[in-house]
């Protein structure tokens, strides 16, 4: 057993700085690889990530997990399908 937390994500995307569309399309290319059920967690300032991000479980039929504003943008905690 690895000791780590179920609580705590796989990876952990900075993508703070990047403006639409390049948040989702990181997520998207750092989702793929991963083996289901992995949790991602992805922060970001790209003011309409708060929509894309959701949008993009929602097509993907990935599970968005959590989403909270931030000082400076979102975090979003997403579970691979």
């Amino acid at each position: 057993m690895s000791g780590q937390s179920p609580d705590a994500p796989d990876l952990i995307l900075d993508l703070k700085g990047l403006k639409c569309p390049l948040p989702v399309l990181r997520t998207r290319k750092a989702l793929k690889p991963l083996g289901p059920g992995a949790l991602v967690e992805i922060e970001t300032t790209d003011p309409l990530a708060g929509l894309d991000i959701p949008h993009m479980c929602n097509e993907d039929g990935h599970v968005l997990v959590s989403s909270e504003r931030t000082e400076t943008g979102h975090r979003f905690r997403v579970r691979r399908v």
